[in-house]
C-alpha cells in the first residue's frame, strides 16, 4: 500500500449507510446461510486467483454490486475471468447469491463488508479490472470525504490494478460526475480512455446494466460511463 493511502486524512473506513434493510424471507435466509459461506472471500490473508479459484485466471472487481446484475452479467460472459464483488448489504448480497444460483455461475466470489477491506488484501498489481457503479454521492458537501472517489480509495486501486488494467466508473448524479472527474483529473497514474462524447454517453456493450442505470433513464436522468486506464 501506498504511504499517500495510509496517511491521507480524507480517507474515511465506512462509505455506506446501514447494512440490513428489512427482514429476510425464508428462502432469502436459507440461501444466504447456505450458499454465501460456499462463496464468500476468505477472512485473512492474501486475497489470489489461486486462492479463490484455484487457477491463476485474471480478477475482476465490482466495488458495491448492488443486487449483482453487473456482476453477475460480467461472470456469464467472461467465464475464463474470476469476479470477486465486494457489497455491505444484506438485500445486495442475497440478490447477488440469487443470480449466481439461477445462472449457474462458478466464477464469482463475495465479500460482505467494506471494499477497502478487500483491496487492502489484494496483492499489488493483480487486480486487470475495478468496477465502481452508481456509488452514494453523498451529495452533501459536507459529506464529500464519504465518497469513493477520493484520494485514499483511488490510491488503493491503483495499487492493486495491473499497469494497463481498467477502472470504470458510472453515475447518473452530476455533483458525483463532476467530482468523479476532478478527482481523476489529478492523477498521473490513469489515463482516461475516452475521447469524444459518446464515449461516456454511450455504455459499452460489454458493460451489463445495473438496476440503478435503469432507474435512472425511467426517471430521465442522464448517465455517464468513464473507463481509465492504469499507466
Amino acid at each position: 500500500m501506498s504511504e499517500s493511502a495510509v496517511s491521507d486524512p480524507t480517507t474515511i473506513r465506512r462509505l455506506y449507510g446501514r447494512r440490513q434493510g428489512h427482514a429476510l424471507r425464508q428462502g432469502q435466509a436459507e440461501l444466504f446461510a447456505d450458499l454465501l459461506p460456499r462463496l464468500a472471500v476468505p477472512a485473512e490473508g492474501p486475497i489470489t486467483a489461486p486462492g479463490l479459484f484455484g487457477d491463476d485466471r485474471p480478477l475482476w472487481l465490482e466495488i458495491g454490486f448492488g443486487k449483482g446484475e453487473h456482476m453477475a452479467g460480467q461472470a456469464a460472459m467472461r467465464p475464463d475471468v474470476g469476479l470477486i464483488g465486494a457489497e455491505p448489504f444484506v438485500d445486495g448480497v442475497v440478490g447477488a447469491l440469487m443470480a449466481v444460483r439461477d445462472g449457474g455461475l462458478t466464477n464469482v466470489r463475495i465479500h460482505h463488508g467494506d471494499a477497502l477491506d478487500v483491496l487492502e488484501r489484494l496483492p499489488e498489481a493483480s487486480v486487470e479490472r475495478v468496477f465502481l457503479l452508481h456509488p452514494d454521492p453523498w451529495p452533501k458537501a459536507r459529506h464529500a470525504k464519504r465518497r469513493f472517489m477520493n484520494p485514499g480509495p483511488i490510491d488503493r486501486i491503483a495499487r492493486v490494478l495491473k499497469p494497463g488494467g481498467e477502472f470504470r466508473f458510472g453515475t447518473d448524479h452530476p455533483i458525483y460526475c463532476r467530482w468523479a472527474l476532478m478527482q481523476m483529473a489529478k492523477r498521473s497514474d490513469f489515463r482516461w480512455l475516452g475521447d469524444t462524447a459518446a464515449d461516456f454517453l454511450t455504455r459499452p456493450g460489454d458493460w451489463p446494466q445495473t438496476r440503478y442505470e435503469a432507474k435512472a433513464r425511467r426517471l430521465g436522468h442522464e448517465v455517464w460511463y468513464f473507463r481509465w486506464q492504469r499507466v
